[in-house]
C-alpha cells in the first residue's frame, strides 16, 4: 500500500515541476507560438491541480477512495500519453489540463487509503515516507527533467509516466482492498462547481498576472471572480447538510494552523524551484543538464529529511520541526541574497544553500502533513489532505506570482532579480516559521488517537 500510494504521489507532484526546464526545447518544436502561450503548459496543470484537490477529496471520501484513486491514475496515464504525442501546442495544453485534474484525484485518495489501512503504530512513519515521495518529486523535477530533455527531448518527460502509471494501475487492481470507504452522500454539486471554479480563477490570475499585467482587466477580473466564487462556496458549505468543502475542519486549530503554514511554505518552495534553475542557466550559463544536476543535492536532502521526520518525530516535536526548519531556510535565503553574484560559486554558495533548503522543505512538509492528517478522524482523511494540499498550491501560486513580478521589474541578465527573489523567499520562510510556532499551542494528536477520533 505504501509503495503504491507513494508511487502515484511521486508522479503527480513530479509533473508540477518537471516541465520547467523544457521550455527551450518546446520553443524549438513550436516556433510559431509565443513564450507566453508556451507557459500554459505549466499553468494548465497547476490550475486544474489546485482547483480540484478539495472537491475530489470530498468525492473520494463519499464515493470510495479505491474507485477515485484507480480512475484518476488511469486518466493521468492516458493524459500523459496524449501529452507525449501532442502534434501542436493546443493539444498539449488541453492534455496537461486533464493530467492536472487527474493528479488532483490521486493525491487525497492515495493518502486516504494509506492512513485508513496503516496500523496506528506505523502511521507516522507511513506519512513520512509518503511525504518524502512528494517532496522528492517536487524538488527532483528540474533535475530529472533536465536529464530527460537533454537526452531524449521534451516528449520524454511525459512519456516516462506511461510505464510507471501502468505498473501502478495493475498493482492497484490486484492489491487495493475492494471496500475502502464510500457509501455516504455525494457533496453539494453547486458548491463543488463554485469552489472549483473559484480556486481555478484565483490561481489563474496569480499565475498569469506577470504576463497579462497586474492591473489588467483579465488579471483583476480573474482574481476578484475567484475570490468571490470561493467565498460564496465556503459560505454555502457552512450551511449545507452535505457540503462541498468541510469548513468544520477549520474549527480544528491544529488543522487550521497547519494549513496556513502549508500556504506560506508552498509560496517559498515554488518561488525557490522556479528561480533556481533559471538563475543557473541565465546568469551562470549552465546547460540544462548541468543545471539539473546542480539542484539534485537539495532533492536528496529533502527526501532524507522527510523520512527522518516521519520515523523519528513525535507529535509534540512537529511544531519545533516546522519552526526550526523554516527559520534555517530563511537564514540561508538571506545569506544567498547577500552573496549571490554573477561569478559561479557552486561549492562555496550553491551547494550549501541547496542542501539546507532541501532538508528544510522535506522536514517541514512532512511535519505539516503529519500534523494535519493525524488531527482528523479517518472518514475525513481524503478531504482534509485535499484542503491542506490546496493551501500549499495556492501558496505556490502566490510565490510564482511574486517571482514573476520581481522578474518583470528587473533585467534577468544579471543576478539582482534572482537575489531579490531569494530575499522574498527568506521573508516567506520566516513567516512560515512563525506560523509553525503557533502549532505548539495546539499539539497534534498522536496517530493512535487519530484512529478513533470523531469530528
Amino acid at each position: 500500500m505504501l509503495l503504491l500510494t507513494a508511487g502515484a504521489t511521486f508522479i503527480a507532484f513530479l509533473d508540477t515541476t518537471v516541465v520547467n526546464v523544457a521550455f527551450p526545447d518546446l520553443a524549438r518544436s513550436f516556433p510559431g507560438d509565443r513564450l507566453s502561450d508556451l507557459s500554459w503548459v505549466v499553468s494548465s496543470y497547476a490550475v486544474l491541480f489546485a482547483a480540484l484537490l478539495t472537491p475530489v477529496g470530498r468525492l473520494a471520501d463519499a464515493f470510495g477512495r479505491r474507485r477515485v484513486f484507480l480512475f484518476s491514475l488511469t486518466l493521468f496515464t492516458c493524459a500523459s500519453a496524449l501529452c507525449a504525442a501532442a502534434p501542436g501546442l493546443s493539444w498539449l495544453v488541453a492534455a496537461r489540463a486533464v493530467q492536472g485534474a487527474a493528479a488532483a484525484g490521486m493525491i487525497p485518495a492515495a493518502l486516504g487509503l494509506l492512513l485508513a489501512t496503516t496500523p496506528p503504530a506505523g502511521l507516522a512513519a507511513a506519512i513520512g515516507a509518503w511525504g518524502a515521495a512528494g517532496s522528492l518529486a517536487t524538488a527532483a523535477g528540474p533535475a530529472l527533467g533536465g536529464v530527460l530533455v537533454d537526452a531524449f527531448g521534451w516528449r520524454s518527460v511525459f512519456l516516462i509516466n506511461v510505464p510507471a502509471g501502468l505498473v501502478l494501475i495493475v498493482a492497484g487492481l490486484r492489491g487495493l482492498p475492494e471496500r475502502s470507504g464510500g457509501g455516504r452522500r455525494l457533496p453539494d454539486p453547486v458548491g463543488t462547481v463554485a469552489f472549483s471554479a473559484g480556486i481555478a480563477l484565483l490561481v489563474l490570475g496569480l499565475t498569469k498576472g506577470s504576463d497579462w499585467g497586474w492591473t489588467s482587466a483579465a488579471t483583476l477580473g480573474s482574481s476578484a471572480g475567484g475570490l468571490l466564487l470561493s467565498a460564496a462556496a465556503l459560505g454555502r458549505s457552512a450551511r449545507h447538510e452535505v457540503p462541498a468543502v468541510e469548513t468544520r475542519l477549520f474549527r480544528n486549530p491544529t488543522f487550521a494552523v497547519a494549513s496556513v503554514a502549508a500556504a506560506c511554505t508552498g509560496a517559498a518552495l515554488f518561488a525557490w524551484l522556479l528561480c533556481s534553475p533559471l538563475f543557473l542557466t541565465t546568469v551562470w550559463h549552465y546547460s540544462v543538464l548541468k543545471a539539473g544536476f546542480a539542484v539534485t543535492p537539495g532533492a536528496l536532502t529533502s527526501a532524507v529529511a522527510a523520512v527522518a521526520v516521519g520515523r523519528l518525530a513525535r507529535p509534540r516535536h512537529l511544531p519545533a520541526v516546522v519552526a526550526v526548519s523554516m527559520a534555517a531556510y530563511a537564514l540561508v535565503s538571506v545569506w544567498t541574497y547577500a552573496h549571490l553574484g554573477a561569478e559561479p560559486r557552486f561549492l562555496a554558495l550553491w551547494l550549501p544553500m541547496g542542501l539546507v533548503g532541501g532538508a528544510a522543505f522535506g522536514a517541514t512538509l512532512t511535519a505539516l502533513s503529519t500534523a494535519a492528517a493525524t488531527s482528523l478522524p479517518p472518514r475525513q482523511f481524503a478531504s482534509g489532505v485535499g484542503m491542506t494540499t490546496t493551501a500549499r498550491q495556492l501558496g505556490g501560486a502566490l510565490g510564482v506570482a511574486a517571482t514573476g513580478a520581481i522578474f518583470t521589474a528587473h533585467s534577468l541578465s544579471g543576478p539582482q532579480a534572482f537575489r531579490d527573489v531569494y530575499l522574498a523567499c527568506g521573508v516567506l520562510g520566516a513567516l512560515a516559521a512563525a506560523v509553525g510556532l503557533l502549532m505548539a499551542r495546539f499539539p497534534p494528536a498522536s496517530p493512535a488517537t487519530a484512529r478513533t477520533k470523531e469530528s
